[in-house]
């Protein structure tokens, strides 16, 4: 194939490696001002300043970034993509102030969308799922993680993840996907919770023997999973060779995170309500902080405390948590934009937070997350003037051109490539 080179570029941000980034390591990126990218065979072949004739050849293809600022593909490690329906409906009790736990109790929630997903095919799902994925390509994002959950049976619980799988085979962004069973107790199962649980350890073996998902999810929280029956979940999921995330104190501090901690996750996510107990521990464990701001601002509830985990050397991630109940946005620009207003974190740091730890979070860090010679060519070129102005600039989209594996698949915001070669 052809070389491409990408000439124009006004400064390139990337951090360099593969390592995961904790506390003030989170501010070390590289900054190229006038800025190439040679791409062959969907890898990063050469990046430099200045001239790139050396590398000019017959056939070449030339890409003119315009004087845009180029970054590596967006990662959105926290999405429940797969699901049926919306919750409008909802809506008007979340603004009269009716608590998200309370709407799940009475059976709205999570428990409407797992009715409407039970009840979606397999294409509405997917067609649904397929939309989201072109608003995720348009903000720039390039590799997403997805949970299932919203079925709460084996039989629903498979077909979102079929339909992930799908989605993977056949849309540019990539897709890592999450078995999330343990996202609530179904109504079927409201008076005999210990069933439930035994049924998720049970249709582990069944999704790893599918092959159908790497990691696996647990949503602990007051009224949803305890300690105890989390770490029971995940323990299974260990010993299967799953890795293991949580929704760990999105609401109350239960010490979820401090959990998280000690069966080794991949990362805990949301901590609104986590402790700085909790923090220490995390602070000298790989577990990741997954911070999802868009929540924080959709269900008016305090943001994670950033700027205090950073201080202690936590690693952190920044994710949409894009799902039709807390955050009905796809939109990651926002989430990068909430977390630079509301949990004061530097554009480095967010930068970082949605490239290469999000790229540890997906075990993809080797291939994705930064751009480097050798690596995958996911690369996001934004027509902005510097790094600053994306996260200062607020409530548009800053996308003008994406590549994916090295094929040119948004150009001036502009799908162009509707499948994966």
């Amino acid at each position: 194939m052809p070389k491409t080179i990408i000439k124009n570029i006004q400064t390139l941000y990337t951090s360099t490696g593969s390592m995961l980034l904790k506390g003030t390591s989170m501010n070390q990126v590289l900054v190229l001002n006038d800025a190439y990218i040679v791409i062959q065979d969907g890898l990063i072949y050469a990046l430099g300043t200045g001239s790139f004739e050396k590398y000019m050849e017959k056939d070449v293809i030339i890409h003119d970034a315009k004087n845009a600022i180029a970054v590596p593909g967006f990662i959105d490690s926290h999405t429940h993509l797969v699901h049926g329906g919306s919750r409008e409906s909802e809506f008007a009790k979340k603004i009269e102030g009716i608590p998200y736990l309370d709407i799940l109790k009475s059976g709205g929630g999570i428990l409407s969308t797992v009715e409407m997903t039970r009840n979606a095919t397999f294409d509405e799902l997917y067609t649904k799922a397929y939309q989201s994925l072109e608003e995720m390509l348009l903000f720039g994002v390039t590799t997403i993680e997805a949970k299932s959950g919203y079925g709460l049976n084996l039989d629903n619980e498979i077909k979102q993840l079929k339909v992930a799988k799908r989605l993977h085979e056949n849309h540019p962004i990539d897709i890592v996907s999450t078995y999330m069973g343990a996202h609530a107790i179904p109504k079927d199962f409201k008076d005999n919770r210990e069933d439930y649980i035994e049924s998720i350890i049970e249709s582990l073996s069944v999704i790893a023997k599918l092959k159908l998902a790497t990691q696996v999810d647990v949503f602990c929280e007051t009224d949803v999973f305890s300690l105890e029956e989390t770490k029971d979940i995940l323990e299974n999921a260990l010993e299967l060779g799953f890795k293991i995330r949580m929704h760990a104190d999105e609401i109350h501090s239960i010490g979820g995170a401090g959990l998280a901690v000690e069966l080794k996750a991949v990362s805990a996510d949301h901590l609104m309500a986590m402790d700085e107990q909790d923090m220490d521990a995390m602070a000298v464990s790989n577990t990741i902080a997954n911070l999802l701001p868009q929540t924080s601002f959709y269900l008016n509830k305090d943001y994670a405390n950033a700027r205090m985990m950073l201080s202690k050397g936590i690693a952190i991630a920044i994710s949409s948590d894009y799902n039709p109940g807390s955050a009905p946005s796809e939109n990651l620009q926002f989430a990068m934009q909430l977390a630079a207003n509301k949990m004061k974190m530097n554009p480095f740091e967010i930068l970082n937070a949605v490239t290469i730890n999000p790229a540890v979070i997906l075990n993809l860090n080797h291939e994705i997350g930064s751009l480097e010679v050798g690596k995958k060519a996911d690369i996001t070129l934004l027509k902005a003037p510097n790094l600053e102005y994306v996260l200062y600039h607020f409530g548009i989209n800053h996308t003008q051109d994406v590549f994916k594996n090295g094929q040119l698949v948004v150009k001036d915001r502009t799908i162009l490539e509707r499948r994966k070669s």
